[in-house]
C-alpha cells in the first residue's frame, strides 16, 4: 500500500493530443495528410510525458509536429471534462505499466 501510494504521488497520466506529419512507413491511410492522435502518457510532469510520448513515436516512425497537453484526470475533471470508463480504464494502464497509451487515431485529409 506504502508503495501504491508512493507511486502515484510521483506518476501521473497526462492526456496528450499529438499532431503527426506524414514520413515513409508510418503506417497512416494512403491519401491521409497527417493525423492527430489522442495519446495517455505517464511521468512526473507534463513534460516528461511529452518527451516520452514524441520519444516512442519517432521510434515508430511516425513524424510528431506539434503536441497539446489536457492535463491530468484530476484536472480534466476540474475542468468539466467528462471521462468515460474505458478512457480511465486506458490511463490507468498507462499508470500502471508506465508507458504511452494511444487511445485514438484521426488522420487528416485534405
Amino acid at each position: 500500500m506504502a508503495d501504491e501510494k508512493k507511486k502515484k504521488s510521483r506518476q501521473q497520466v497526462y492526456t496528450l493530443l499529438v499532431q503527426i506529419g506524414r514520413k515513409d512507413g508510418d503506417g497512416l491511410p494512403d491519401k491521409a495528410t497527417g493525423a492527430a492522435l489522442m495519446c495517455f502518457a505517464s511521468g512526473v510532469d507534463e513534460a516528461e510525458a511529452v518527451r516520452e510520448t514524441v520519444a516512442i513515436l519517432k521510434q515508430a516512425d511516425t513524424n510528431p509536429l506539434d503536441v497539446d497537453g489536457y492535463g491530468t484526470l484530476d484536472e480534466r475533471e476540474a475542468e468539466g471534462h467528462e471521462i468515460d470508463d474505458e478512457e480511465r480504464a486506458l490511463m490507468q494502464r498507462a499508470l500502471d505499466e508506465n508507458s504511452v497509451i494511444i487511445a485514438q487515431m484521426t488522420p487528416f485529409f485534405d
